[in-house]
């Protein structure tokens, strides 16, 4: 059974029921683009990280939350937005040190994705998913962040704008 990285079984992140309509249909599928791209990286850096338990729930979370997000647009009679061919890290990952900062990036992404959708629907069943989505993407970063040393290890408010 996959895992997510909060420990919960894959079928904890399937959406509730909830469906987006108007501005949150954009923003759903804002979040699958960021699915889409974290799914990309993760594979990406697994040929410069080791492919460690943190790793393969990470990457695991992310097809599932990609996965369920595809599910929640076409019952919503929306089409999902299709994956790139490939997506352009922040900057070239060229050894360990750059694909844990891909990795805390992707996650950033996926939290101000998941944000958005918070943002911009007050279906309850819609804002958990967003919620369970933002908080498993927060995680992720902040364990990545510790990883590389980096200081706050936690952001005080993920998805939003650091200044």
């Amino acid at each position: 059974m996959n895992r997510s990285a909060m420990g919960q079984p894959s079928s904890a992140i399937a959406p509730s029921g909830g469906k987006p309509t108007g501005d949150a249909v954009q923003a759903v599928q804002d979040a699958l683009a960021a699915e889409h791209a974290a799914v990309w990286t993760y594979g990406l850096v697994t040929a410069f990280v080791e492919q460690g338990p943190r790793t393969a729930e990470g990457a695991a979370a992310h097809r599932a939350r990609r996965d369920a997000t595809e599910r929640l647009l076409r019952d919503a009679s929306a089409e999902p937005v299709p994956p790139a061919p490939a997506y352009l890290p922040p900057a070239p990952v060229t050894d360990a040190t750059s694909a844990i900062a891909a990795m805390v990036a992707v996650e950033i992404d996926a939290c101000v994705a998941w944000r958005g959708v918070l943002e911009r629907t007050e279906d309850a069943d819609l804002r958990r998913t967003a919620l369970d989505a933002l908080t498993g993407c927060a995680v992720r970063a902040t364990r990545w962040r510790k990883t590389a040393g980096l200081l706050p290890a936690g952001l005080a408010m993920p998805g939003t704008a650091v200044g």
